[in-house]
């Protein structure tokens, strides 16, 4: 009981972090950032993963938000297997993320 209150609390934090560093990213990257790594270390200590849509919005290794195309690029690649590349402007970190061919999708979609 007590550990689902923690994590529910937890997870509500993370959320609201998250949001608040979404709205101030632009007008005060420092304090987004900082908001970020707090969200983090919140969900090391309550052992929860920090959920994919706001996982996807920041940089790993710095912490920047992936808001505007000042903070990040993106590519796709195509050499063993398709993939986008999202490299961090700030600090040079590279992710990769596996992608489906146009024409897998349009065979799943016929089958349907």
């Amino acid at each position: 009981m007590k550990n689902r209150l923690l994590k529910a609390i937890a997870r509500e934090r993370i959320e609201r972090l998250f949001e608040f560093a979404r709205t101030y990213a632009q007008s005060d990257p420092e304090a987004a950032r900082e908001a970020v790594s707090i969200a983090r270390r919140i969900a090391q200590r309550a052992r929860l993963r920090i959920p994919k849509p706001y996982k996807l919005l920041f940089c790993r290794k710095c912490g920047n938000l992936f808001l505007g195309s000042s903070s990040f690029s993106v590519r796709v690649r195509d050499r063993m297997t398709t993939h986008v590349v999202v490299k961090c402007l700030r600090c040079g970190w590279i992710r990769r993320y596996p992608a489906q061919k146009e024409k897998h999708i349009k065979s799943t979609a016929q089958k349907l």
